[in-house]
């Protein structure tokens, strides 16, 4: 299984969280597995109602959206979430390729255009361009006091010294490092960092929280990632230079 394989430097890092609204099981399969393989986290549904729904309910970080679905079109989709104010990148998926017709989807909501047939590299260098467009975060390196994460790489190191980290521990230390000071209960972090239908509770949060501290802050340092009781976890970054938050290109 991935989950169980550490990263170290692979470039194998664990990217985003997608949703795939596809009704075609094949290429729905596909690309899943596709992404999969490059790190993200994935859902997919078949149908437009159940793909609003999960919109309406839980964050992601991008969603792989058909135009034709059985039920509600991807372009009616489009409308009503970004009617209601969702701002996820949306790239559509479809076969048509008039230009009038990548209008009417980008018009609608979406920001990227696909047409089927397509190859995977394409797939996810539109999808690398998108996550860069709001937040930067596929490129930049993130640094925390001692504490250094590279997304694109999956380096990450502590005082220079390289940390070998499992796919969900990298992803709960790179949304921690975002969100300094912040406070998530575990409820939060499952579901920002883990898929909606997963069977993961509370007890999972708290079992890769242990190991994760373990990993990045050895017995006998300080612990960076603070337990708030009751309430969640929190990673705190003090005013201090030895607590240093930066976000910088990596090619600089």
């Amino acid at each position: 299984m991935l989950d169980n394989v550490p990263l170290v430097c692979s470039g194998l890092s664990f990217m985003a969280k997608i949703l795939i609204i596809e009704d075609d099981p094949d290429l729905c399969n596909k690309v899943r597995d596709w992404l999969t393989r490059e790190r993200h986290s994935v859902e997919t549904v078949n149908n437009g109602g159940e793909g609003l729904g999960r919109l309406r309910f839980y964050k992601y970080e991008l969603v792989i959206l058909d135009w034709n679905l059985p039920d509600l079109t991807g372009l009616e989709i489009c409308k009503e979430y970004r009617s209601c104010g969702g701002r996820t990148p949306i790239l559509m998926l479809t076969g048509k390729g008039e230009v009038k017709d990548k209008t009417s989807g980008l018009d609608a909501g979406a920001d990227d255009y696909l047409t089927k047939p397509f190859h995977f590299e394409e797939l996810s260098s539109r999808i690398k361009a998108l996550l860069r467009r709001p937040a930067g975060l596929v490129d930049e390196v993130i640094k925390v006091g001692n504490l250094t994460l590279e997304p694109a790489s999956g380096c990450v190191q502590n005082a220079g010294a390289p940390v070998a980290l499992l796919p969900k521990e990298f992803a709960l230390l790179q949304f921690l490092m975002r969100h300094p000071n912040q406070i998530f209960s575990a409820d939060a972090l499952l579901e920002r960092i883990w898929s909606s239908d997963s069977d993961s509770s509370a007890n999972t949060v708290r079992t890769y929280m242990y190991t994760l501290r373990k990993k990045i802050c050895p017995r006998g340092t300080a612990q960076i990632i603070q337990t708030v009781h009751g309430v969640g976890y929190k990673l705190e970054v003090s005013d201090g230079a030895d607590k240093e938050l930066q976000e910088v290109g990596a090619g600089q």
